[in-house]
């Protein structure tokens, strides 16, 4: 089911035909539901083998703390205590960052920050694997405007345009982000500011 799914979402993106002048016609449109961090996360195929693993929030809920978990091994003993800090940090207090707790020889790991996460994908697989390393840096999809929600699959690179977005006032920045499928490094070029307003979102 969860690979049906997968195949359904990225299929779902040749589907947009209609790119603006501003992007190569050789890009489709990123599917909306993948600018949601916490649906990317089913796509992961980490380059280690791992009896389990699950991406989980710091929440003090049992119930809500799990965003992801794949399939749970038969015993799993936790003999560590969970992190303090994770990876993107979006406020203070409880459901405020994520992290992985995997499972390898009945012994816990903790990947608990951007680089972390990166070296936990380690190859880039897909097209959700490639949105999550762009967001440790930064980025954003924003499925509102081409210029920050496109991608380009190529055999060595996974390119991508996303935003950086600055909430007072209001602005998003387009760029053209090129990732190393093997590496995960960036190449990135900005296209400029596509949107601007006076309001602060804070």
């Amino acid at each position: 089911m969860k690979i049906f799914f997968a195949i359904a979402i990225l299929a779902s993106g040749s589907l947009y035909s209609q790119i603006s002048s501003s992007v190569p016609i050789d890009f489709k449109k990123i599917p909306n539901i993948l600018d949601t961090t916490d649906y990317l996360y089913p796509f992961i195929v980490p380059d280690k083998k791992f009896e389990y693993w699950s991406v989980l929030s710091n929440d003090i809920d049992p119930e809500k703390m799990v965003i992801y978990e794949s399939q749970m091994p038969e015993y799993m003993t936790l003999n560590d205590p969970a992190p303090e800090k994770g990876f993107f940090q979006k406020c203070l207090g409880m459901s405020c960052f994520s992290y992985i707790l995997a499972c390898e020889n009945n012994h816990t790991t903790y990947f608990s920050s951007e680089k972390q996460l990166r070296d936990f994908i380690g190859f880039v697989d897909n097209l959700p694997e490639a949105i999550l390393i762009a967001t440790t840096y930064g980025f954003t999809v924003d499925t509102t405007h081409t210029q920050s929600a496109s991608y380009k699959i190529e055999d060595n690179f996974i390119s991508l345009y996303v935003a950086k977005i600055k909430s007072c006032p209001t602005s998003k920045e387009s760029f053209l982000i090129k990732i190393n499928r093997e590496t995960g490094k960036l190449e990135t070029k900005s296209n400029g500011i596509f949107f601007k307003s006076d309001e602060c979102v804070l």
